[in-house]
C-alpha cells in the first residue's frame, strides 16, 4: 500500500499544475499516470493559450466572448474567474521559462482566434502545449514531486461516501496495488477515442471519468462534445485553429469560401460549432472535394510567416498528408476534439463526492458551456489546476488519514476481476470498440436526430452487454495492453452511453449539440445544466440551472 496525502491522477498540465500548487502549500504530494507526463495529451495542443494581455482588450470582454462562445451555457462565475486569471497564469508560465512567440519590442505575441473580438490567443509558434507541458514538468522535477509512470487506475475507493484512494495496475508487470490518500485528484482528460474520427491521443479514452461515474459521482452537460473544424483528411490529426488565425481561407471544390454564407462577418474565424457544421454541411450536399473534405488554404501567406509561425502544420501536412502547405491547400475534415462535459466540479476542482476533485478536460467546472472557444482549454488546466491544488492542500489539515479496510478489499476485488478476464473464447475488444465508434461518429456525430440518438441508445446498450464478456488472451505480464484495452472499454461505453443518453434528452440545438428536428435554441426549457448519474439500468438524468451574473442571452451571430 502506497501512501500520500494528495495524488493526482493525470499527468497532464491540470495534473502537474495541480500537484505543483498542493506541494507548494506543504502537501506530500504525487501523480500517478499511464504514460510519462511528457507524453500526456497536452504536448497535443498547437494555436495558443487565451489571455487579456493587450491594451485595448479586457477580462470582461473575454468572459463575453466566452459566454456567447459557449452559447450561454457557461456558469459566468467561473468564466470570470477564468478570464480575471488569466493574464497572472500567462505570465506565470513566461516566468517559469515558455518560449512563447514575440513581437518586434519584446511582448508576448498574440493571434486573433474564432469566437475572439480580439487578437488575446498567446502562442508558443503552433507548439504551445507541447511549450507548457515541458515547462510544467521542469517545475515539478525541480519541486522533487514523486511521479508513478506506467501505472493504470482501475478504480476508486471509498468509504463512507469519501473517496480514500484508489486501485491501480503496475503497466510493468500487470500487478495491481493499493493507494490510499486524504485527497485524490482526477486529471485524466477528455474521451475522444470513443469516436471514429478523432484528433485525440490514443490514451484520451475517458477512463477517468468513467471511474468517478461508476463511483457515483455525476458527471455534467455529456452531450456536448465539440468537434474541431479542420482536421487532417483521414488521419485526423489537428491543424490548429492558428492556421485560420494567421490568414487561412477555406474553400469547397467550387472555390468558393463558403464560410461567407454561414458566419459573414467573422467566416473563417467563427467558432468551432459553427465552422464544423458548415464544412459538414459542405460535405454532405456534395460541394466537398471528394465528398469527404475540404481545403484549408495558406499558399497566398508569405511562407516565411508559415515557416516561423505554423512550423509544425507545415510538417504534419508534408509527412502525413504528403501536402506542402507553402504550394498546396490542406484537406481538412471535421472531427471530435474536446468534451465541454465531464465530472461535476466546483470553481475549485471539488467534485460532489468528499476527498475527490476533478479539473482538466476530464471535469465540467461549466467554463466551456455548450462549446469551447479554442485557446480557453489550455487556460482552463493551468487556472483550475492551480486553485485545485491549493484547496486539496488546504483541505487535507481537516482530515485523518484513511482506514486500510476498504482499500485493502477493493485490492482484492480488483484481483479477483483481473482473473476473470482471462479466457480464450469470449468477445474481442477490438469489434466490440469499433462498432462502438461506428456508432457515436454516424449517429452522435456533428449532426443528430431522435431516430438516430434512439438506435444509438439501443446499439450502446447492446455493447454494454458484450463488454463484460470480453475475454483477454494475452497472458503476458510487462505491456500487455490487450488487458488495459479490455479494462478501458467498458468504461468508454458507459461514457457513450450518457452522451447519447443526454443527447436524446435535450429538445434543442444549442452550441456544439445541433438536433435537425431542433433547430433552435431553447431558452424557455433547455437552459440548463445535465446532471446524469449511474445507475445498472443506464444513465439517470437531472437538471440544474446555470449561474448567471452579468450576461444575458441574445441572437448568436457571428
Amino acid at each position: 500500500m502506497i501512501y500520500h496525502d494528495v495524488i493526482v491522477i493525470g499527468g497532464g498540465l491540470s495534473g502537474l499544475r495541480a500537484a505543483l500548487e498542493a506541494h507548494k502549500k506543504g502537501a506530500d504530494v504525487a501523480i500517478i499516470s499511464k504514460v510519462s507526463p511528457i507524453r500526456s495529451h497536452s504536448v497535443a495542443a498547437q494555436g495558443g493559450i487565451n489571455a487579456s494581455l493587450g491594451a485595448d482588450d479586457s477580462w470582461k470582454a473575454h468572459a463575453w466572448d466566452t459566454v456567447k462562445g459557449s452559447d450561454y451555457l457557461a456558469d459566468q462565475d467561473a468564466v470570470e474567474i477564468l478570464c480575471k486569471e488569466a493574464p497572472e497564469i500567462v505570465l506565470e508560465m513566461d516566468n517559469w521559462g515558455t518560449s512563447f512567440s514575440r513581437t518586434q519590442d519584446g511582448k508576448i505575441a498574440q493571434r486573433p482566434f474564432g469566437g475572439a473580438g480580439f487578437p488575446r490567443t498567446c502562442y508558443a509558434g503552433d507548439k504551445t502545449g507541447h511549450n507548457l507541458l515541458y515547462t510544467l514538468q521542469e517545475q515539478v522535477l525541480k519541486a522533487g514531486i514523486k511521479v508513478y509512470p506506467e501505472w493504470m487506475v482501475t478504480r476508486l475507493v471509498t468509504d463512507g461516501g469519501r473517496c480514500t484512494g484508489f486501485v491501480a495496475i503496475n503497466i510493468f508487470n500487470s500487478e495491481p496495488d493499493v493507494f490510499k490518500a486524504k485527497i485524490t485528484v482526477i486529471a485524466t482528460g477528455g474521451y475522444g477515442r470513443i469516436y471514429k474520427r478523432s484528433t485525440n491521443s490514443i490514451i484520451n479514452r475517458g477512463f477517468g471519468i468513467g471511474l468517478a461515474y461508476r463511483a457515483g459521482v455525476p458527471l455534467q452537460d455529456m452531450e456536448f462534445v465539440q468537434f474541431h473544424p479542420t482536421t487532417l483528411w483521414d488521419s485526423n490529426i489537428l491543424i490548429t485553429e492558428g492556421v485560420r488565425g494567421e490568414g487561412g481561407y477555406l474553400y469547397n471544390k467550387n472555390h468558393q469560401r463558403f464560410m461567407k454564407s454561414y458566419a459573414p462577418e467573422s467566416i473563417e474565424l467563427a467558432p468551432r460549432d459553427i465552422v464544423a457544421r458548415a464544412i459538414q454541411t459542405e460535405i454532405n450536399e456534395g460541394r466537398g472535394i471528394s465528398n469527404e473534405y475540404v481545403y484549408l488554404d495558406i499558399t497566398h501567406l508569405d511562407p516565411q510567416l508559415i515557416k516561423e509561425r505554423l512550423s509544425g502544420i507545415r510538417e504534419i501536412s508534408m509527412d502525413f498528408a504528403g501536402v506542402d502547405p507553402v504550394k498546396k491547400p490542406i484537406p481538412v475534415q471535421p472531427g471530435q476534439h474536446y468534451s465541454m462535459g465531464g465530472i461535476l466540479s466546483s470553481i475549485n476542482g471539488k467534485t460532489p463526492m468528499d476527498g475527490l476533485y476533478a479539473v482538466g478536460e476530464c471535469a465540467c467546472i461549466s467554463v466551456h458551456g455548450a462549446n469551447r472557444l479554442g485557446g480557453n482549454s489550455l487556460l482552463d488546466t493551468l487556472v483550475f489546476g492551480k486553485r485545485a491544488g491549493q484547496h486539496a492542500a488546504e483541505s487535507i489539515q481537516d482530515k485523518d488519514i484513511p482506514q486500510d479496510e476498504n482499500l485493502i478489499k477493493e485490492l482484492e476485488n480488483e484481483k479477483r476481476f483481473l482473473s476473470d478476464l482471462f479466457g480464450e473464447s469470449g468477445e474481442n475488444f477490438a469489434t466490440v470498440r469499433n462498432e462502438l465508434k461506428n456508432i457515436m461518429q454516424e449517429k452522435v456525430g456533428v449532426f443528430r436526430n431522435h431516430e438516430n440518438l434512439e438506435h444509438a441508445i439501443e446499439d450502446l446498450k447492446n455493447l454494454k452487454y458484450r463488454a463484460q464478456k470480453i475475454k483477454v488472451k494475452s497472458r503476458a505480464k510487462s505491456f500487455n495492453l490487450e488487458l488495459l484495452d479490455a479494462i478501458e472499454l467498458k468504461r468508454m461505453v458507459d461514457i457513450a452511453h450518457v452522451i447519447a443518453t443526454g443527447a436524446l434528452a435535450r429538445q434543442e440545438s444549442r452550441g456544439a449539440h445541433y438536433r435537425t428536428d431542433f433547430i433552435e435554441r431553447d431558452d424557455n426549457n433547455w437552459k440548463k445544466h445535465t446532471i446524469a448519474y449511474y445507475t445498472p439500468q443506464g444513465p439517470r438524468l437531472e437538471y440544474k440551472d446555470v449561474t448567471i451574473t452579468s450576461f444575458y442571452s441574445e441572437k448568436r451571430e457571428y
